[in-house]
């Protein structure tokens, strides 16, 4: 049976470490609170809060070895998550990430950059086209060169719309995006130095007919298309556990908007208040939003 939902991207373990006081401080001991060891990264987060919400999804993009797949599989046995286009490496533990975090603030630690260095084993997949062929809406992550590009000419051929992270406005990624939602990791980066949010989001939708929202935390999301002057939002407020997959649930409440059909400020809403319930709790995988608490919390 073909899932709604194709997603390709970062699918990983992560290991977090919840302090029970404030962060790290150089030389001084700090007492855990909590710790877990479970399925992260962009696309597998998403993808557990889709499942949440009663969407069925089948994701691709790294490799997954002896540490991480017995983890997702164990993970997603009763969920909506099909995994049978990921590539199981026994040569690799698979990608893993540390996590410490303190309410609003976290640390994350990992091996990512060594993915890309001069001759290193690539550890991500190539699409299967009847993958993009048999989903009605996509999320691409931007992380993986000639295999990215590839997601994106397969729903370009096949006219499914996508929603993407973090692209640069010169990006044939944001260009032909349903969606593309833009954080400080984005905005903050030396492509846009010196410019202002405005002038940043003035770029975006100037080289795209998609929806442009841009995140910033705690502080009002800018948001539109070309030809629109930019729409502002001020986030839902919640009382603070773990910024820890914040993003991705974002991520995944624009994915479930696309799908649906939703209006612009309804996929901006809907999007903000799964994320909003995402931070309010911890470990966020055991506890993905769920479609009643989303509608409770939009009818606040």
């Amino acid at each position: 049976m073909a899932s709604e939902v194709y997603m390709h991207g970062q699918v990983l373990g992560t290991h977090s470490f919840l302090l029970k006081g404030e962060f790290l401080r150089p030389d001084e001991y700090s007492e855990l609170k909590a710790k877990y060891f479970l399925p992260g990264g962009e696309t597998g987060t998403a993808a557990t809060v889709l499942a949440s919400l009663g969407v069925s999804v089948k994701i691709d993009g790294t490799h997954i070895g002896t540490e991480v797949a017995p983890l997702l599989k164990d993970f997603y046995k009763d969920k909506s998550v099909d995994l049978s286009s990921l590539f199981f490496d026994p040569d690799y533990e698979g990608l893993m990430d540390y996590v410490v975090i303190a309410g609003l603030v976290r640390s994350p630690m990992g091996v990512f950059q060594s993915l890309y260095e001069p001759g290193a084993k690539r550890r991500w997949s190539m699409p299967k086209e009847s993958d993009v062929i048999e989903c009605k809406v996509a999320a691409i992550d931007p992380f993986f060169l000639e295999a990215t590009e590839a997601v994106t000419e397969l729903c370009i051929k096949h006219k499914k719309p996508y929603v993407t992270i973090d692209c640069r406005h010169d990006s044939r990624l944001h260009q032909h995006a349903a969606i593309n939602v833009v954080s400080k990791e984005c905005t903050g980066s030396d492509a846009y130095k010196g410019k202002s949010l405005d002038e940043i989001y003035a770029l975006l939708v100037e080289n795209t007919d998609g929806l442009v929202i841009i995140t910033s935390g705690e502080k009002d999301m800018i948001y539109g298309r070309k030809g629109q002057s930019p729409k502002r939002m001020k986030p839902f407020s919640v009382e603070v556990k773990s910024t820890l997959g914040a993003g991705d649930t974002f991520k995944a409440g624009c994915v479930y908007g696309l799908l649906k059909g939703f209006s612009d400020d309804q996929i901006v809403r809907f999007a903000s208040a799964c994320s909003a319930i995402a931070i309010s709790r911890f470990p966020l995988p055991l506890n993905p939003p769920t479609m009643e608490e989303v509608q409770k919390l939009l009818n606040m």
